[in-house]
Order: C-alpha cells, then sequence, then structure tokens
C-alpha cells in the first residue's frame, strides 16, 4: 500500500504539528508514510472566491503530485470535499467549454484515492483504537465540509472514544457552523464573529479542556477567539490527540 501524505497549506504554513502526527499516527499503524514534494494548495481559496480558470493549473498539479500512491490522506475535510466536490465540476466545465478533457482525467484519476483522515483509518484501515492516550475531557466539534460534504458521521467520535483516559463531552449544538467557512469569515466578519462566539459560547458550557476538531482552519477561527476570551480552553485538531501516547503524551 502507497499512502501519501497532503499536508495541505493551512497545516504546512501554521500548523505542521497536525501533518507530523498523521503521519505518527498511520506509521505506528504500520503505514510507510510519502510526502511529495510537488503539493502545494489544492485551490480551494482560488475556487471559492470564483477564480475557477486560476483553480485549474493546482487541479493538475495535485493530480501529478499523488500520481503513483494507492492513497492520498489529508488531516482536512475541506481539502477532501474539495477534491471530490469541485475538482470533478472543473473538469465538467472545461470539457464543456471545448477545452478538453485533462482536468476530468486528472480530478477522475484523484477523487476515488483521496481521503480524510478519519474516514482513512475507519474505512480504509478498519481502525477505531490507534493506540492513543490522552487523559482530558474533550469536546468536538465537526466541520461543516466533513459533517455535510464527506458524510463523516461519527468516524471521529469511534476514534475518540477508543483514546485511553480521554473523556468525551457532548457539544451543544455541535452540528451549526462555527462561522468561519474561508473566504466568508473575510467577507462577512461580523456575521462570522457572531457565530463563532456562538460555538464558543456552548464549547466552554461544556468544562472541557479541549475543543477538537478535524479542520485546523475552523480550529484557528475558535482558537483566536478563545485567546480574546482569556480562555483556558484550548483547541486541539483530531490527529494530534491520536498521535498521543503514554510514552510520548501530547504536551
Amino acid at each position: 500500500m502507497r499512502v501519501a501524505l497532503f499536508a495541505t497549506s493551512v497545516n504546512d504554513a501554521v500548523h505542521p504539528s497536525t501533518a507530523i502526527a498523521t503521519v505518527k499516527v498511520l506509521e505506528r499503524l504500520g503505514i510507510d508514510v510519502d510526502f511529495p514534494a510537488a503539493q502545494t494548495c489544492c485551490g480551494q481559496p482560488q475556487y471559492n472566491t470564483g477564480y475557477r480558470r486560476e483553480t485549474e493549473p493546482l487541479v493538475h498539479r495535485m493530480a501529478q503530485a499523488f500520481e503513483g500512491y494507492d492513497y492520498v490522506v489529508t488531516p482536512s475535510g475541506s481539502c477532501v470535499a474539495m477534491v471530490r466536490d469541485n475538482y470533478p465540476r472543473i473538469g465538467r466545465k472545461a470539457r464543456a467549454e471545448g477545452r478538453g478533457d485533462t482536468l476530468a482525467e486528472a480530478s477522475g484519476s484523484l477523487v476515488p484515492r483521496t481521503y480524510e483522515l478519519t474516514e482513512f483509518l475507519v474505512d480504509v484501515l478498519g481502525v477505531t483504537d490507534v493506540g492513543a492516550y490522552f487523559p482530558h475531557a474533550v469536546t468536538y466539534h465537526p466541520s461543516c465540509h466533513g459533517l455535510r460534504m464527506l458524510g463523516l458521521g461519527d468516524r471521529p467520535r469511534q476514534l475518540l472514544e477508543a483514546v485511553k483516559g480521554l473523556e468525551l463531552v457532548e457539544l451543544p449544538g455541535a452540528e451549526e457552523c462555527c462561522g468561519f467557512g474561508g473566504t466568508f469569515a473575510v467577507k462577512n466578519p461580523d456575521v462570522s464573529a457572531a457565530m463563532g462566539a456562538d460555538k464558543i459560547h456552548n464549547s466552554l458550557s461544556t468544562g472541557a479542556e479541549i475543543l477538537c476538531g478535524a479542520d485546523n482552519s475552523c480550529l484557528m477561527h475558535l482558537g483566536g477567539m478563545l485567546r480574546r476570551q482569556d480562555a483556558s480552553q484550548r483547541v486541539l485538531h483530531i490527529a494530534e490527540i491520536l498521535a498521543s501516547t503514554e510514552e510520548e503524551p501530547f504536551v
């Protein structure tokens, strides 16, 4: 099994520990992980802002960077949703415009091999207990792309429930958007902040030490709001919880 890590731009630039944690978890399960150096952004920011043509070279680059791998695994539901949902749209649109099939072929090659971390662990490897140890109270926020576009369901919760020492606390209004939404937070800052405030209020009401999620983009938004409130609750990506062990605990 040849597995490649797609780190994503957010993790590469701001949260590299999440990408490192992803590799630790996969290697603990006996998976050899490669990191193709040619990978860059998947193109989601450009596409969501209306720059479809400018996104097309990134579709080609992604397909080329991950050519030959059985699976492409990433700790980001939003980037997987971009590949699975929007790459086929981009390919079909280019074909309809009479610009050939190369984009559709690139999409068709990449889409079935691209997996979000938790669904890869549960669906492909058939694992829920990854040998993690994390003796803290945790509440889980399901990000919109993973929840609605990928249909991750209870996969992240299955993994968290199997972590030794972890107390999983129910988050009120869990399925409500946190307000980040990528460029939405930039274009509609007041609405974004209000939605984030609701999510933070609910998260703090749980008394959990950690607000966990599977997308660092959402956690970056929520973590900033927690810091501005001087709250003791921290945000943490699920990969970093799963990477924590009794021998090498997350600090």
